[in-house]
């Protein structure tokens, strides 16, 4: 028998958030980015404010944690727009998705980055 590993879902990553739309914003993912999964932690570019998942080894802006990707998504050919987890909210910490060269102590810094947003793991 076959077995099948299911990918976390849109949302998936949220335990509570601010009432109405307040926790959540819409940004733009720069072209070029290749795909991530949902809960991706992403950073914002400094020259142009698109985002990126966040790399805290980066100097463009990307390696300071700014929202949390609520939604797979590919910008690998063209800017795309992506609902994120901005401010004000509790999200699960184990599934949190990072890119692979964030190795522990670059998650702890991030982790900070997202608490200073007051977006809170769980």
């Amino acid at each position: 028998m076959t077995t099948f590993t299911e990918s976390y879902r849109a949302s998936e990553i949220i335990l509570s958030e601010a009432n109405g739309t307040l926790s959540r914003e819409s940004v733009t993912i720069v072209s070029g980015t290749a795909a991530f999964p949902a809960g991706t932690v992403l950073g914002k570019i400094t020259a142009s404010g698109k985002y990126a998942p966040y790399d805290d080894d980066n100097a463009n802006g990307t390696e300071v944690a700014a929202a949390i990707a609520l939604d797979a998504i590919d910008a690998s050919a063209a800017d795309t727009l992506c609902p994120t987890l901005f401010r004000l909210a509790e999200y699960k910490a184990d599934i949190l998705q990072w890119v692979g060269t964030n190795d522990a102590p670059d998650q702890a810094a991030g982790l900070v980055d997202l608490a200073a947003k007051n977006l809170i793991g769980r």
